[in-house]
């Protein structure tokens, strides 16, 4: 079982805090692409739209007999053979999100925590807490635990005022909370900086599951 330093907010060591090997052992990189594309596509608005012959603006009347004029027969102007007609099989509003298992999503989850571990990018704070909501000490925060390009703050499920405004203005801060972050999250920024009680919620319930689907595998 592998071992973290955990520390405060000016980069000093507090303690340790133990990883699970269910949940830090292995990395899936055809699982984690899977979510990424599940939730990119969740995402998208979908809110595209074409107008057919039947929304397109223009008379609906014959614009001329349908014989004896030698020219080509045509019913309406809104014909989408014609300039300014309606377009066939065009874009409609629609949704482009699918079914993703929620096992799937959880072990995409294992998989992109290891790799933050396995590549460096895993810090663990002992708290989040901050005396006042300054930007300033919020940068010089991070300044000390060494994050130079973008960050995932992981709080645990409480509310904490102090660290939201002092967070929301940074460009490429993030946070979350600990039942809300996703691979994509992980994935998305350069440090994942989880406090401690949060990562070890989401440690447990990780671990749960990956018992249970190994139980379910062995029957």
């Amino acid at each position: 079982m592998a071992k973290l330093d955990v520390v405060d907010l000016s980069g000093k060591k507090v303690g340790s805090l133990d990883l699970a090997d269910e949940v830090f052992g292995a990395v899936n990189e055809d699982l984690l692409w899977e979510a990424v594309r599940h939730y990119q596509a969740a995402r998208r608005a979908g809110t595209h739209a074409t107008k057919n012959r039947k929304l397109v603006s223009g008379a609906g009347k014959k614009l001329w007999r349908q014989k004896g004029t030698g020219r080509a027969r045509v019913g309406s102007i809104r014909s989408p053979l014609w300039r300014h007609g309606g377009t066939v099989h065009g874009p409609q509003p629609r949704s482009y999100d699918f079914a993703f298992p929620r096992k799937k999503l959880l072990g995409a989850l294992r998989s992109a925590l290891a790799a933050k571990l396995a590549d460096g990018k895993l810090i663990v704070v002992q708290s989040f807490e901050l005396k006042e909501a300054k930007t300033k000490e919020m940068r010089k925060a991070l300044d000390a635990l060494h994050v130079d390009k973008t960050a995932l703050l992981v709080e645990a499920g409480k509310e904490n005022r102090n660290l939201e405004l002092s967070a929301r203005n940074l460009e490429g801060v993030e946070l979350v909370r600990g039942n809300q972050v996703h691979p994509y999250h992980l994935l998305r920024y350069d440090r994942a900086i989880f406090a401690k009680l949060a990562l070890e919620k989401l440690q447990d319930s990780l671990k749960a599951t990956a018992s249970r689907r190994r139980a379910e595998v062995a029957r």
